[in-house]
């Protein structure tokens, strides 16, 4: 399995413009951040889990030229605000995209992006096939993927499982039930917002605990905020195991 961190970045915290702090005037690439999304590529299934604003640029930067399916995480238009940007591969693959979300939010994406399912659509419009899904696992083109429900404040979550990897973004709570869905992952990532407190995201003292708690043998922080710091200066500071991610991060796992 590979995964391709296409963003690790947040609209949280982001700087006004003509910002001169350390982070915007950074040389380092790793403090250039697009809003949080990855792309996964397994046993031939080809996915992206969240089309955020940055959605279009991530695909041309990464030159990805397949995609089976999107899942997505939750409603908030940092997560789905890039949809329409699916069309180049309904172009390519003649086919409609398989889009998998929880029922509200598909009910927003079908209100935000109504002329996607209008009865008589603009020509070149998205092709999208909505697909609901639940806590329950479920399979895309035979890939399992074990859906991680957690709480963003009081909004419902969801995170993903595949194999040996699982992935967490906006997060303050990981209920009971989830932590043992999370049980033996080799390779975790989890939302590491800011230093600190925050009423919706874990912090990077709470993330640190957390992923402790977890125990995986390696942890990356993703959908990090402006206010976080450099990237150099936090990752050295963390503990064994534990790394922020940065846009562009491959991983190939077993």
């Amino acid at each position: 399995m590979k995964v391709n961190f296409l963003g690790t970045g947040t609209s949280q915290g982001v700087p006004v413009i003509g910002c001169e702090c350390n982070v915007c005037k950074s040389l380092d690439f790793r403090d250039k951040r697009f809003r949080t999304s990855i792309y996964v590529e397994a046993k031939g299934v080809s996915l992206v889990v969240d089309t955020g604003p940055d959605f279009r640029m991530q695909m041309l930067r990464s030159g990805i030229k397949k995609l089976d399916a999107v899942l997505f995480t939750h409603e908030h238009k940092d997560h789905t605000a890039g949809l329409d940007d699916i069309r180049p591969f309904n172009f390519s693959q003649k086919m409609d995209m398989p889009v998998f979300a929880r029922r509200h939010v598909l009910d927003q994406i079908n209100r935000e992006y109504s002329y996607i399912f209008s009865d008589k659509k603009y020509p070149g419009v998205p092709q999208v096939e909505s697909i609901e899904i639940s806590e329950n696992a479920f399979h895309v083109n035979g890939l399992v993927v074990t859906p991680i429900p957690v709480l963003h404040y009081k909004l419902p979550v969801l995170g993903f499982r595949f194999g040996d990897f699982s992935y967490i973004t906006d997060a303050n709570f990981i209920p009971d039930n989830s932590m043992k869905l999370l049980e033996g992952t080799e390779v975790l990532v989890l939302n590491a917002l800011q230093i600190d407190p925050h009423i919706s995201h874990f912090t990077l003292d709470e993330a640190v605990q957390m992923a402790r708690k977890i125990g995986a043998k390696q942890t990356y922080f993703t959908h990090i905020s402006h206010r976080l710091g450099l990237h150099d200066q936090i990752d050295k500071g963390l503990p064994e195991g534990i790394a922020l991610a940065y846009d562009g991060l491959e991983l190939t796992l077993d």
